[in-house]
């Protein structure tokens, strides 16, 4: 292209101060012209030249397919890289552009190794990570678009991309210099559904983001909810990019929408924060939200909200956003307002006042989609500068957190939370008690403490040395589940934990354990997340004023990933000698080769409490092979025990099983007799209750059947109404929200299923308007008992129980006191209150609903369901499956008033009819993380009452 133009082009932000200022501005754009950009030799056309559109322009959005095409146009640039991370889970390539100088371009590599290593901090001292520091770049993450219908995400990064590959101003060549910034379209899939089916109305002002089913294929929002456990394809990809590959210094994840009356919400964030991380960590992001709130301040955007201006604190694991804290990454998280069809800033006269909270409240008014694209560059510029301008110092800080959970790994560490602390109080109370005592009887006046405790408290009970933290977990592989114990090693390497394993037996702290065996280090700089998966997290007290209200903690309290996956796992914590094998960072796991052993003169057996145990016995049943489970041990046999499957012996099924098992990790044993009472598996029809917009629950249900190798059908509401379910279906498994409340006392929002809106049926095109609608008491519920009392099996879930209600089951919620006036009434907050949280409940493991289970397990607990069955149950044939045995069996999160859980049934089974219902007051497949818990429902797809044959002696 001629050049005076392009001069033109490049001179445009320039301003002239002095003569000075014009000459080094000259020279700049010399070296931009000749040297530094391309983008406009090569033509790369303006997102308004190539979709049409101005980014952000009212009624339009763009897909991802045209993203991507886009991003490949920008990736001519000398500024830019596109890498490709992955697949998504519908198939769709997944992108990162990469933008920096085009110097930096050509040295990705060995920014990235720099990058690492002062991530990892291995090896490094001090002298080392500054050299390192000043010779390294900046990496900042940017996304955008992880919930598919917070459609401004996925917007700003096209605008974002754009602006850097094609802006020449001094600011933008300086972060450039300084930077190297990785842009990912967070969710592919559900930019693609929400985009398109916005864009299919011809009338724009008829444009709705009301999509039918989840924005993503699975799990819908619960996709920012993956990010510890590594379900989903995305959040593998975006996380191997985070903690194995790039380890950026800080992660920027758009949101939306803003708290009522702000345009945005964003950092700090209020407290509690996790008492795991580096201190350098929470004020590093108080310093990047400073920066944030100071340049909307600067250019007249008013708005920004912060702290307790909005609900989301740095106290869980599990974000795209709060996972780095982890890992000692700063964490950036805005949730901003705008959509393509105009809206407006509501009257919130409380968001009207200046405070510390919203220093510069934004009036009511209209409300354009662009103005939230320009407001996201602006926080994107506002990371990006100060990424820039502390680039040395982000680069060592990150060394410097990674270097202190080294340390604090290899040497005698005491970590502290609340508990601790009522500890060392009640220990100080005690001997004060008795030092009075001991004053009244000699007269003697007591020194006063009115403000202070000894010091000798402090090493009493804060550094008692059998409270340590460990230096190590070691996980053995002869424990029942180890193919379990693989998935969550996997989980921990997917998120950059170093893991080394045993290659042959050993001893540590007079114990034996056997090779094969995992064990993970606490001296490593991801310390606050290996602690975080093994420690149960200890939640504050967090009340909105001293003897009000408890105020829920931002998504749950607690999750330690070993307790919901059943992990069996030691503390060792003392220093220890080892030889062990390290497995290099990121590389997966697989599952132990397992082979046939013992003699099959009779067929084979399958322990019960290897969930990959389903996957076996499913590829058996579709294979047609006969499988049996025992209702008694076998006879001579020390290691069997009911539930146990059986597989009588055939060609075809030890084919399969020498396949099929050895691929997933499952111990197979032969055994010489056939057992003697035996119930036969049938394959099973199995529907899952979903609804128009979708179900999360049902989505992470569909997901696990998928990996189960379970066959299902999703089931709508219409189909529940038109009936003759038994002729269809042997169970259906209803996910919470699914069943109405039989009344309302006090009724509490289910937070689970907060996408509820339905839309009108001639707004959506025929193929979807058979999912409209909710299950009613009146035309729903009849036709669910029908199905029960012909045969079919039930399985409801959380607020699902509700079902029991309606069907008028010898059942009560536990969680009712008697008031005043004599009648029922619901706890207040202050009496009880269980937010997200693990419990530790009892378990009947001869009842086969159970069989498999340990006798006691860890249960979610969040605001669950809690029964109180009836004197006359037990002659109805209704039956406790889990219930509270103690008045405090939380193990890890936050509960007040857990003395309400004692004796409370957790689950339940009662027939009806010739059916039966399992009813599980808590989600016991809680977001595919509570793998110990699975079994529960497995166990409950294999009851077909009408078509189980009990076999003695079969010798077939």
């Amino acid at each position: 292209m001629p050049i005076f133009p392009y001069f033109a082009k490049v001179f445009e932000p320039i301003k002239l101060y002095t003569l000075k200022n014009i000459i080094l501005e000259l020279v700049v754009a010399l070296l931009v012209v000749f040297n530094v950009s391309t983008s406009l030799a090569q033509n790369i056309p303006s997102p308004k030249e190539y979709f049409g559109f101005d980014i952000g322009d009212d009624y339009t959005l763009a897909t991802y397919t045209q993203t991507e095409a886009y991003f490949k146009k920008l990736a001519v640039s000398a500024r830019t890289k596109l890498f490709g991370i992955g697949l998504t889970e519908e198939g769709r390539n997944q992108f990162m552009l990469v933008i920096s100088s085009p110097e930096n371009i050509k040295n990705l590599a060995h920014y990235k190794e720099i990058s690492q290593k002062l991530g990892r901090a291995e090896g490094l001292s001090i002298d080392q990570a500054k050299d390192l520091a000043e010779e390294g770049k900046s990496v900042v993450w940017i996304d955008g678009g992880l919930h598919g219908t917070e459609v401004v995400g996925a917007q700003q990064l096209i605008e974002i991309a754009w602006q850097l590959v094609n802006r020449n101003d001094k600011e933008t060549l300086e972060i450039l210099k300084n930077d190297i910034i990785l842009l990912v379209p967070a969710n592919p899939d559900g930019q693609e559904l929400v985009s398109s089916w916005y864009m299919r109305e011809k009338d724009p002002k008829k444009r709705k983001t009301n999509i039918p089913r989840l924005y993503h294929k699975y799990v819908g929002h619960d996709n920012n909810r993956d990010f510890y456990m590594l379900n989903m394809k995305e959040s593998q990809n975006i996380s191997r990019q985070l903690y194995v590959e790039w380890i950026p210094q800080i992660i920027y994840d758009h949101h939306q929408s803003g708290p009522a009356g702000s345009v945005l919400a964003g950092p700090p964030y209020r407290d509690p924060f996790n008492y795991v991380y580096d201190p350098l960590l929470v004020t590093s992001i108080d310093a990047v939200g400073a920066a944030m709130n100071n340049r909307l301040n600067s250019e007249n955007k008013p708005g920004f909200t912060q702290r307790s201006g909005s609900p989301y604190s740095t106290w869980w694991n599990g974000s795209l956003r709060t996972t780095p804290y982890f890992h000692n990454i700063i964490g950036i998280l805005t949730e901003i307002i705008g959509n393509p069809t105009p809206a407006e800033i509501p009257l919130v006269p409380d968001r009207l006042i200046p405070n510390g909270a919203t220093p510069n409240p934004v009036t009511p008014q209209n409300w354009r989609f662009r103005q939230s694209i320009e407001y996201s560059v602006s926080l994107n510029y506002a990371v990006l500068n100060y990424a820039s301008r502390n680039r040395s110092d982000l680069l060592f800080n990150i060394y410097r957190m990674g270097m202190n959970s080294i340390e604090r790994g290899s040497s005698d560490h005491w970590s502290i939370s609340p508990k601790r602390i009522e500890a060392l109080k009640e220990a100080y109370k005690n001997d004060t008690k008795n030092q009075k005592k001991e004053e009244s009887k000699s007269d003697v006046i007591s020194p006063v403490w009115a403000n202070r405790i000894p010091l000798k408290y402090y090493n009493l009970v804060l550094k008692d040395s059998t409270l340590r933290d460990p230096k190590a977990y070691i996980l053995p592989s002869d424990q029942a589940d180890f193919p379990v114990v693989v998935s969550f090693i996997n989980a921990l390497i997917r998120s950059g934990i170093l893991v080394h394993k045993s290659v042959s037996d050993f001893s540590i702290a007079g114990k034996k354990y056997p090779a094969g065996s995992y064990i993970i280090k606490t001296a490593q700089a991801f310390r606050p997340h290996v602690m975080d998966m093994f420690e149960p997290q200890d939640h504050p007290n967090d009340f909105l004023y001293p003897g009000g209200p408890p105020i829920p903690p931002y998504d749950v309290a607690g999750w330690t990933l070993a307790y919901q996956m059943g992990v069996k796992f030691d503390r060792v914590i003392n220093s220890f000698e080892d030889s062990f094998q390290r497995i290099p960072y990121g590389e997966i796991q697989h599952f132990t080769k397992e082979t046939i052993t013992g003699k099959a003169g009779a067929g084979y057996v399958i322990s019960p409490h290897i969930n990959n145990a389903f996957i076996v016995v499913n590829d058996l049943l579709k294979a047609q092979i006969p499988v049996y489970r025992l209702t008694e041990a076998l006879r001579k046999s020390t290691d069997s025990e009911p539930g146990m499957f059986y597989i009588p012996k055939s060609v075809k099924a030890g084919l399969i099983l020498a396949n099929s098992a050895s691929d997933y990790g499952v111990k197979v044993t032969g055994i010489n007799r056939h057992p003697t009472n035996a119930v036969k598996i049938v394959p099973t029809r199995i529907a899952i209750w979903n609804k128009y917009g979708g179900s999360m629950q049902a989505g992470w249900i569909s997901w696990i059947m998928e990996q189960y190798h379970f066959p299902f059908e999703m089931v709508y509401l219409q189909q529940i109404d038109s009936g003759r379910l038994r002729e269809k279906y042997d169970v259906i498994i209803f996910a919470s929200g699914a069943i109405p409340t039989v009344k309302k006392v006090n009724d509490s929002i289910d937070y689970k299923n907060f996408q509820d809106s339905q839309p009108k049926v001639e707004e959506i095109p025929e193929e979807y308007r058979g999912w409209i609608g909710k299950i009613t008491v009146e035309k729903s519920i009849p036709q669910l008992q029908k199905f029960l009392e012909e045969g079919g099996v039930i399985v409801a879930l959380e607020s699902s129980t509700n079902l029991a209600y309606h069907l008028k089951l010898p059942v009560k919620n536990a969680l009712l006191k008697i008031n005043d006036k004599g009648q029922e009434d619901e706890l207040s907050g202050n009496e009880y209150f269980i937010p997200g949280s693990l419990v530790t409940a009892d378990l009947d493991t001869t009842e086969s609903a159970n069989w498999g289970m340990s006798a006691k397990s860890d249960f979610n607990f969040d605001h669950s369901a809690v029964f109180k069955l009836e004197p006359d149950a037990a002659a109805k044939g209704t039956k406790k499956l889990v219930w509270f045995s103690n008045d405090a069996p939380l193990h890890s999160g936050w509960a007040l008033g857990q003395k309400y859980l004692k004796n409370g049934v957790l689950a339940f089974v009662a027939p009806v009819g010739a059916g039966k219902l399992y009813a599980f007051g808590s989600d016991i497949v809680f977001r595919a993380q509570s793998h110990g818990t699975f079994k529960l429902l497995f166990n409950q797809l294999y009851q077909r009452n009408s078509c189980t044959k009990v076999v003695k002696g079969d010798k077939k």
